[in-house]
């Protein structure tokens, strides 16, 4: 089974220590990066962090769906959904 995610503490944490950096610092930055992801990608843009991959987001269009509890098709509007695209190179090294 797979080990338990980084909580938020731990990653500010492991990027304080690899970055030398004060660990108010380093919040501070993930808080900043987190921010500006957020900021782009709501405006329709797409943010690529080199070596993780791509973060985007992506229009659905119109569409009819089916409710699993009673079988019925209902008509879903449009909505946008967040996609993230792996970098080859993270890829590779989870792979071996």
């Amino acid at each position: 089974m797979a080990a338990k995610p980084l909580t938020k503490t731990q990653l500010v944490a492991a990027l304080a220590e690899g970055a030398e950096l004060d660990k108010k610092t380093a919040a501070a930055t993930l808080d900043a990066l987190t921010s500006i992801v957020t900021k782009e990608v709501t405006d329709g843009g797409a943010v690529t962090l080199p070596g993780i991959g791509k973060i985007y987001c992506r229009e659905r269009p119109e569409r009819m769906v089916r409710n699993p509890a009673t079988g019925e098709q209902i008509k879903k509007d449009a909505d946008k959904v967040v996609k993230v695209t792996i970098a080859k190179a993270l890829k590779d090294s989870v792979n071996g």
